[in-house]
């Protein structure tokens, strides 16, 4: 089975790449980041005729989480728990062949210090707890998504430019290990562990052409499927395409 996740940063502009992508790569599920489309604007129609269903949760302009699937997903929740003021489109939840997604788009959390990344940090502590649940019931689950942290220095290119930013502080980075220290697998990483294997170029200053990237979007697998895992990577010519998006799509194979 191959699980992706995409940040398509939105999903109608950006509709022929992911289509283009999905014919080659042929996911069994893909986790869609950044929709930037209200409910009644997701291109379903076109996304079915592809060969996928889907569940969604949109959101006006920004922000926005989808899961398609080629087995019809049955929808879990539409939201993180924790905070019933939080009415971002960033957490949907949906049970696939037997596996537990979890699609996920934190919180980017910039400008730092500030109400933005004191949101970012509380939602990875929602995240956090939520995720307990899952290994308490010794489920098998995937949380993929754009967590919008890059948790160590591998995972962003040499460089001092982005040293204020919020997807590189110490909080959120120890935010991002403390989850992971609950005994999820960072696949990615484990199994590329002296590769960079960055997920996102911004679009300024060339950081494209140059490779100036980080890892961004991560698939972390819950103890049950962690020894299914079988290979991953990032499909980083995706990135390189006419009318991109500034992320490319990472995935994994479970035996």
């Amino acid at each position: 089975m191959k699980i992706a996740t995409f940040n398509i940063n939105n999903v109608n502009r950006r509709l022929p790449n992911l289509l283009r992508w999905l014919g080659a790569a042929k996911p069994d599920i893909v986790c869609l980041q950044e929709l930037k489309a209200a409910d009644g604007e997701f291109p379903s129609a076109a996304i079915e005729k592809a060969g996928y269903h889907a569940v969604w949760q949109g959101q006006k302009t920004w922000n926005g989480v989808a899961i398609l699937a080629k087995a019809e997903p049955v929808l879990i929740r539409t939201g993180l728990p924790g905070d019933r003021t939080d009415h971002e489109a960033r957490y949907i939840e949906a049970a696939v062949s037997g596996i537990v997604i979890a699609c996920l788009y934190a919180p980017n959390g910039n400008p730092q210090p500030g109400p933005k990344f004191d949101y970012k940090l509380a939602w990875l502590a929602r995240l956090k707890r939520h995720a307990a649940k899952f290994l308490k019931q010794d489920l098998p689950v995937v949380l993929a998504g754009d967590y919008n942290v890059a948790p160590t220095g591998l995972d962003i290119y040499p460089t001092r430019s982005w040293d204020k930013d919020a997807l590189i502080q110490p909080k959120s980075r120890a935010a991002f290990a403390s989850l992971v220290a609950q005994g999820w697998t960072d696949a990615l990483r484990t199994q590329h562990p002296q590769k960079p294997m960055f997920t996102f170029w911004d679009y300024k200053r060339t950081r494209w052409p140059r490779d100036a990237g980080l890892r961004l979007d991560h698939l972390l697998l819950s103890p049950a499927l962690a020894s299914r895992l079988a290979k991953s990577g990032v499909d980083r010519k995706v990135r390189g395409e006419e009318g991109a998006s500034d992320h490319a799509p990472a995935w994994i194979l479970l035996r």
